[in-house]
């Protein structure tokens, strides 16, 4: 990976300037049982080039308009055809929780991506009069997508804020029951590093309470730094209390500018990087990476299709942390 680290240095310098809108229970472990004596055993992990502690993009989205107004929104057209893209060149998508918590259960030489949408506006998710996602949603398009293409599937993972989908009360209910993971993005999508710690609380705790009033049996895990901007003490963007709520999340989630590193190796869950995907290119953004993924695909993390067990090349051993070393399959 020595290769990726001049570049990592160089996205960083791009946070100085990127501005953008931008649960406690733990997701269950990747299964550990073999496979029955009826289903057909995973091919040779090097038959496939399986490198499970490659990096992974995590593709940040905003607003879809045909008239895109900010950087960082984009037409559903493009948005399309990164669909497409994506299905082309292998990668399936999963939530931010799954990947968090290394439950990457995908089919063997596919590669995993994270859809991750900001500020849940109704260009990402609104209703016709029969009740239906609009087509040219973002919610409409994986799902119209997903029937095109089974394979893909159809998940993502929304980072909402108060009053979401301009207060519409089917939408939470609608994701959560379609598979999409909900996540926290702060009350009044606050600038936290402005607020006090009380203030930082306030924002998240009043989050939460709103969307699990919407979907009670769905536990936030994962929240979204409005702005990319951490509080003063960093610490309260995972955990917190406030006037008799605590919160915990399992991962933060930072704007820009790199792919995510495998959950297998040496992950900050406080600070995981996404790469922009707006109306015009930009330096490191989803199509700088995409490119560099398939220009050096020993860099991507790519699926040996047996979720109890972690493949990768013998000469990353020592990428590996610790408590995933029962797992650990060299090659």
């Amino acid at each position: 990976m020595a290769k990726i680290t001049a570049l990592r240095v160089a996205a960083a310098a791009l946070l100085l300037f990127a501005a953008a809108c931008g649960g406690t229970e733990s997701p269950p472990a990747p299964a550990t049982t073999p496979p029955s004596a009826t289903t057909e055993p995973p091919p040779d992990p090097a038959a496939v080039g399986a490198n499970e502690l490659g990096l992974i993009p995590i593709l940040m989205y905003h607003q879809l308009s045909p008239a895109p107004a900010g950087d960082y929104d984009q037409t559903p057209e493009k948005f399309r055809a990164e669909l497409d893209r994506l299905l082309r060149e292998n990668y399936r998508p999963i939530t931010v929780s799954r990947y968090v918590s290394g439950a990457i259960d995908l089919p063997a030489g596919t590669h995993p991506v994270v859809l991750t949408f900001d500020d849940s506006t109704i260009s990402q998710l609104a209703f016709t009069a029969e009740g239906t996602p609009t087509p040219d949603s973002a919610i409409g398009i994986l799902e119209d997508f997903h029937a095109k293409h089974p394979e893909f599937g159809s998940t993502a993972t929304f980072f909402v804020n108060n009053e979401p989908f301009a207060n519409d009360p089917r939408a939470l209910p609608w994701l959560a029951t379609h598979g999409y993971e909900i996540g926290a993005h702060t009350a009044t999508h606050a600038n936290l590093g402005r607020l006090d710690s009380t203030g930082v609380q306030r924002e998240l705790v009043e989050n939460l309470r709103a969307i699990t009033a919407a979907v009670p049996n769905s536990p936030i895990r994962t929240m979204a730094l409005p702005l990319g901007i951490s509080p003063a003490d960093r610490g309260l963007a995972s955990a917190g209390n406030w006037d008799g709520t605590p919160y915990s999340f399992d991962a933060v989630m930072l704007v820009g500018a790199e792919p995510a590193p495998s959950p297998f190796g040496t992950l900050d869950a406080t600070a995981i990087p996404r790469i922009r995907s707006g109306r015009a290119p930009v330096p490191f953004d989803s199509s700088y990476w995409l490119d560099h993924l398939t220009e050096h695909p020993e860099q991507r993390y790519t699926c040996d299709g047996n979720p109890g067990r972690i493949s990768f090349p013998r000469n990353l051993s020592g990428e590996l942390t610790a408590r995933w070393s029962p797992q650990s399959a060299p090659y």
